[in-house]
Parts: structure tokens; sequence; C-alpha cells
């Protein structure tokens, strides 16, 4: 298993409640590949002795998962990833971007006046860069 802090960062924001937050670094691994269909979470005491936050707001961040039928809870065993759930996330995650952040993005382009031909250069180059690094470029 992958080392948490190699997992999730330890940072917290005041913008959003720590379950929330907690439930958002699951689906990112999710999305990421870190965690993969099958895949156990982290153990609600180690991520709440990890990072020092009570184990009832890491249940609570792991339940909102479970709700959301991304996650199972196996008696005795833990939580694990279920079949489908980074497609579920995928779909959502896509539908989310274009209804939320995509209009600004359109808007921004418009306004600056690019043009296809150079988003898709920046594209690319954005692409190759990643590579060279070892980043994903989760297309």
């Amino acid at each position: 298993m992958v080392e948490l802090k190699h997992r999730m960062d330890s940072e917290w924001n005041d913008s959003q409640p720590i379950y929330r937050q907690l439930r958002d670094r699951v689906v990112a691994m999710i999305l990421d590949g870190v965690l993969e269909e099958g895949d156990p979470l982290p153990s609600v005491r180690n991520v709440a002795a990890e990072y020092r936050v009570n184990p009832l707001t890491v249940l609570k961040g792991y339940q909102e998962l479970v709700d959301e039928q991304l996650v199972e809870t196996r008696r005795g065993l833990g939580m694990f990833v279920n079949a489908g759930a980074r497609n579920l996330l995928l779909k959502a995650e896509r539908q989310k971007f274009l209804a939320e952040e995509w209009p600004r993005v359109a808007e921004t382009i418009q306004r600056l006046g690019l043009q296809p031909k150079e988003l898709m250069a920046a594209a690319a180059k954005r692409r190759s860069e990643s590579k060279k690094t070892g980043g994903s470029s989760n297309e």
C-alpha cells in the first residue's frame, strides 16, 4: 500500500469542512488512478492519527463516498473502491466542469482572442512536458 503522505495532502483549508475535503481527496485519488477498483481506502484510524483529526470526521467523509456508491464497507475488512467508481466520477466531474468551469474558461478564451490551433499547441506542449517530468496527462 502506498504511504498516506503520498496519497493525501495534510493541509486543510477553511472554505469547507474537513470531512468534505477528505472525501474530495479520496475522489482525486480514484480519478488519478492512485486508488483503483477493489483497492482498500486508508483505514479511518490511520488517517485520523496521521492528520490529527477526529476519527468521526474521517468516517463522515468516507460515509459520503459510501452514500455515492463509490466505495463499499466490508465488515471487519474496511472500505474498498467499488467497480465502476472511476467512470461514475469521470462522468460527474466532466458534467460539473462543463457546467461550472467551462463557461469562465470559454469567456477568457474569447476575450483573449485565442484560436483553436493555439489551444491545441499549448495542450500538446503541456502533455509533452508532463511526460518528461513523469506527471500524468489525464486525457
